[in-house]
């Protein structure tokens, strides 16, 4: 029963997360229209949010493995509630520009410390499984939040989609005080500048690491060149409507919420490093032809085989990455590939309105596609499939409590 709250909580803080982070792309059109704001400039509400995310998820990870990841997500579920819901006075584009950076830099306190504790509390060998279960909350977003948040910002204002999502997140802000127990990090040396700078100096000085951290710039270089600006071309392109575009990540979220449970399991029993390859070359394959696609009809079963590639790399991913360093290191190490993921997003969602102006969806496909192969080389090449022999902090969940 413990494992299944721990799972709910968490579960719930990534789906609020990502829900108010994808719901972004298909409200563009209408912050444009509400605020007057040109289409070359509105990616940088995007980069503005995933500068927010790098900077302060460098900051949380060091923090969390000394003091656990429970405090790390109760003041990172917090805040990002209080923030969404201050999104109901964005009136101007500079206002809502930084509240979308205040919301970058609480989702960087929350979405690597989520991760990093379920490497806390559960064995590797079912940590798929559970990384599935967990990761499938961005599913859902998609499915549940993405279309809500439409309608809402069509019917409403853009506002409204982001408060709804701040009301969700103080719930799971209230899970978080009463369902997770807290884990004994153990002793260490006393936080500091020092101290978190040697932690990533002794992480940057693996090559494993380099290579992760690079494959996370590529993975998220690719998915924002890819995502960012495909509402506005499906619009012009197909004239599809708002609710059409929602419906289209319902799709791709169903495809997502299907397979990410089934690669966590499937990862378990094969291995994490072959189905993130053969995830990331799939979806170069599959970036690259979407430009050519004649009919928004044959949009929807690509996006789903898409997001179904999608979802044999993520659980599979992160379960790697929280086996390749003790408990002391994982906070670090997952908010390190959280910054250069985010350091990836913004610069593929900066360069994405110039590359769509100049060159059209095609450029920003390609460009994707390219980054998303270069991904499965990385990891094909430079990353060991980790085998953990230690035991979870299980034991020191228990002394903690």
């Amino acid at each position: 029963m413990r494992n299944v709250l721990i799972l709910l909580t968490l579960w719930l803080t990534l789906f609020t997360q990502s829900s108010q982070f994808l719901i972004v792309a298909p409200v563009l059109p209408r912050i444009g229209e509400q605020l007057h704001v040109a289409e070359e400039l509105l990616g940088l509400l995007v980069t503005g949010y995933a500068v927010g995310t790098a900077s302060f998820a460098i900051l949380a990870g060091p923090v969390s493995d000394h003091v656990g990841r429970r405090f790390i997500l109760r003041v990172g579920s917090a805040v990002m509630g209080t923030v969404l819901l201050l999104h109901s006075w964005a009136a101007d584009f500079t206002s809502l520009l930084l509240l979308r950076c205040l919301a970058g830099a609480s989702s960087g306190i929350l979405a690597g410390a989520a991760v990093a504790y379920v490497g806390d509390v559960i064995p590797y060998e079912r940590r798929g499984t559970a990384m599935g279960i967990v990761m499938s909350a961005m599913a859902f977003g998609q499915i549940l939040g993405i279309p809500l948040g439409t309608v809402l910002a069509g019917s409403f204002g853009f506002q409204s989609a982001f408060v709804s999502f701040g009301f969700v997140m103080i719930g799971a802000f209230v899970l978080t005080m009463t369902a997770l127990p807290a884990v004994d990090m153990g002793e260490d040396e006393p936080l500091g500048v020092g101290s978190a700078l040697r932690s990533y100096g002794s992480l940057l000085a693996r090559s494993d690491i380099r290579a992760v951290a690079a494959a996370a710039v590529l993975m998220m270089l690719s998915v924002s060149s890819f995502i960012v600006y495909q509402p506005i071309w499906l619009e012009e392109a197909f004239g599809a409507s708002p609710n059409a575009v929602a419906s289209l990540f319902l799709v791709g979220g169903l495809a997502n919420a299907i397979f990410g449970p089934v690669a966590g399991r499937l990862s378990d029993r094969i291995g994490r490093k072959g189905l993130v390859v053969f995830g990331s070359v799939g979806l170069a394959v599959l970036m690259a032809i979407t430009p050519f696609v004649p009919t928004f009809a044959l949009i929807y079963p690509l996006f789903f085989v898409i997001m179904a590639t999608v979802a044999l790399r993520i659980s599979p991913y992160n379960a790697l990455l929280t086996a390749m360093v003790d408990l002391k290191h994982r906070g670090s190490l997952m908010s390190l590939s959280m910054a250069f993921s985010q350091a990836g997003f913004a610069l593929g969602a900066a360069v994405a309105g110039w590359t769509y102006v100049s060159q059209g969806y095609l450029g920003n496909a390609l460009a994707a596609s390219a980054c998303a192969l270069a991904v499965g080389v990385i990891i094909a090449l430079w990353v060991d499939e980790p085998v953990e022999e230690e035991a979870p902090a299980e034991s020191a969940v228990q002394r903690a409590s």
